[in-house]
């Protein structure tokens, strides 16, 4: 959110990358070491799949699942009950869970290109809460292009949803 003259004068410039799937994988495993949360290795590698990227993301559902696992099982976090209160949380094996609604608006509603305040407006979020949070993770995966016309759901958002693509 810097300006460009402001950035240039740090002299070194960085870029954040999503994290990859075996050091959220070792994150969650450290987390659940430190909460004394009895967990699977596959099951961590699952949480770290649905983890958008983001260690934050995968702490978070981490303590859900945790939470899951105390009500619903023994407590031990496996591969079985991350799949279940994932599941619960509606968040799917790509790890969407809410930003899946902004799929759905593109692709319910408009089927073509949508402006982002328009999109911002129909999911009730803040025009720099879609553009920040979750549009660049939707962009990198390949769910949806920003174009001059605004922003257009993919034939993988399609079909990772269920939807008939209709080439345009």
């Amino acid at each position: 959110m810097l300006s460009n003259p402001l950035r240039a004068r740090f002299g070194i410039t960085g870029h954040m990358e999503y994290y990859e799937e075996t050091d959220l994988t070792e994150i969650v495993e450290r987390t659940a070491e430190i909460f004394d949360i009895d967990i699977t290795h596959q099951a961590a590698v699952e949480l770290a799949l649905r983890s958008r990227g983001t260690p934050r993301i995968a702490n978070r559902l981490l303590k859900r699942v945790r939470d899951y696992a105390q009500i619903k099982g023994d407590g031990l976090i496996d591969d079985v009950v991350t799949d279940q209160a994932l599941s619960m949380l509606d968040v799917d094996h790509e790890g969407l869970d809410y930003v899946e609604k902004i799929l759905k608006t593109m692709i319910e509603m408009y089927a073509g290109p949508v402006g982002l305040g328009t999109l911002s407006v129909n999911i009730a979020e803040e025009r720099e809460t879609v553009e920040d949070m979750y549009e660049p993770y939707l962009i990198q995966k390949g769910f949806i292009l920003r174009t001059r016309t605004g922003r257009v759901a993919t034939r993988k958002a399609y079909e990772h949803l269920g939807y008939t693509y209709e080439e345009k």
